[in-house]
């Protein structure tokens, strides 16, 4: 009875035993199933972007600079002498030619100074000849021994010391006739006259430097800039050539064209400083659009690249490698491709190295890729306005809806082993 007793303990924990065993087993497998099954992969969906082809074409060599409107001749109308001013000939602002009456100081002191020296002239002219007739008679007398050498020579130089104040005079009375001229002040130059600086009845002195008026020659105008010294090269060989610079100013906010002009003068010296060198243009201004000392925005056109290699402006990129683009492959995947840049008119740019004709390159959408990411070329977008417009947006929706689907759906199918192994485990 006692053994019998005893053995039902045994089976009782060689059962238990035999049920964890199996139980850890289940468990093993259920374990090894899951490490070993392959996770489904999920599709990444392409990414939308914008892509043109790199296209030969001109590219035009500009340098945009900074410039100032330099008149040709600005002069400052100094009086040569001193006097009160009598008559102004001139309106404010306005154009007047070289030669022209600007205006008057009383001239009737240098007409009295004038009277006195030819009276002057008129009593040395008579003194001359009065010497000049002793002198004839001495010749004769020296001839016959009958004065004293001494007495013909002093009479020889008394002749020549009223021939020279017979010149003195007539310089002094030369000098008197260029005041007289002095008083009719005239323009210098042809240009446009500013404000008046000194109203009639004032006196004036020859030692004024604030002048009776100033003139600015506006047509034609020139305008100086600057370029640095990395551009000089280039602009020295064309103008040396022999070939016109065109060269074109703009407001100072970029918004309008003001006048077209030619680069003639380049300056004999670079400033160390800077490392630029001044430039000059000139424009005809006949429209009078640049005014003195007018800040303008330069283009100057120095050269044109003829089949260059155009790519538009928002493909290109920089970062870590440098300058680059993203090149479309044939599986519609991007690389990304380092480029060397060249001269570019904000539209498109050159590249100077790294691509060529027909290559496809990204230009919109640029952020979001990466190097061997996937890409769809957006389609074309129609004319505003048409009935196709949204018929062509049907098939986007459709793609992208289309595109949203598998993403859906894959979380379904990768959660079905779950409940196999579940049922696994409670079997």
């Amino acid at each position: 009875m006692s053994e019998a007793v005893s053995r039902q303990p045994k089976r009782s924990r060689r059962g238990l035993i035999l049920f964890a065993v199996v139980v850890l087993a289940l468990v093993a497998l259920v374990v090894v199933h899951l490490l070993t099954q392959k996770k489904p992969t999920r599709d990444v969906a392409p990414i939308v972007v914008t892509v043109a082809s790199a296209t030969l074409g001109s590219m035009p060599v500009t340098l945009s600079e900074l410039g100032t409107v330099t008149p040709t001749a600005t002069v400052t109308v100094l009086p040569q002498l001193s006097g009160y001013l009598t008559e102004v000939g001139y309106h404010e602002g306005q154009e007047v030619q070289k030669g022209q009456f600007l205006a008057q100081i009383d001239p009737r002191q240098y007409q009295i100074s004038k009277q006195q020296a030819q009276a002057t002239l008129a009593k040395d002219r008579a003194s001359l000849a009065q010497a000049r007739a002793d002198l004839a008679r001495f010749t004769q007398l020296n001839e016959r021994k009958s004065i004293a050498q001494q007495t013909f020579e002093d009479q020889q130089f008394l002749v020549q010391q009223d021939e020279a104040a017979v010149k003195a005079d007539l310089a002094n009375i030369a000098q008197f006739d260029l005041d007289l001229t002095y008083c009719r002040i005239t323009a210098p130059v042809a240009g446009k006259v500013g404000l008046r600086l000194v109203d009639p009845g004032n006196y004036v002195t020859a030692s004024s430097s604030t002048g009776i008026v100033v003139i600015t020659t506006i047509k034609p105008t020139t305008v100086q800039f600057t370029v640095p010294q990395d551009a000089l090269a280039s602009v020295v060989q064309r103008l040396n050539s022999g070939a016109r610079l065109p060269v074109t100013a703009y407001s100072s906010d970029n918004a309008r064209e003001v006048a077209t002009g030619a680069l003639y003068a380049v300056s004999n010296q670079m400033a160390t400083s800077t490392g630029t060198v001044t430039l000059r243009a000139t424009f005809a201004n006949e429209d009078e659009a640049l005014f003195p000392n007018e800040f303008v925005n330069v283009k100057l056109l120095v050269d044109t690249m003829q089949n260059a290699v155009l790519v538009p402006t928002p493909a290109v990129q920089t970062g870590a490698p440098g300058d680059f683009v993203y090149l479309v492959n044939a599986n519609n995947t991007v690389s990304v491709h380092k480029v060397k840049l060249g001269p570019s008119d904000g539209k498109n740019t050159v590249i100077l190295s790294g691509l060529s004709q027909g290559n496809q390159v990204v230009t919109d959408g640029t952020d979001r890729l990466n190097d061997g990411a996937k890409i769809q070329p957006a389609k074309p977008k129609p004319a505003a306005g048409t009935s196709g417009t949204t018929a062509a947006g049907a098939p986007d929706s459709g793609a992208a809806s289309g595109a949203a689907e598998p993403a859906a759906s894959e979380p379904a199918a990768g959660s079905a082993p779950a409940p196999a192994s579940a049922n696994a485990a409670s079997s």
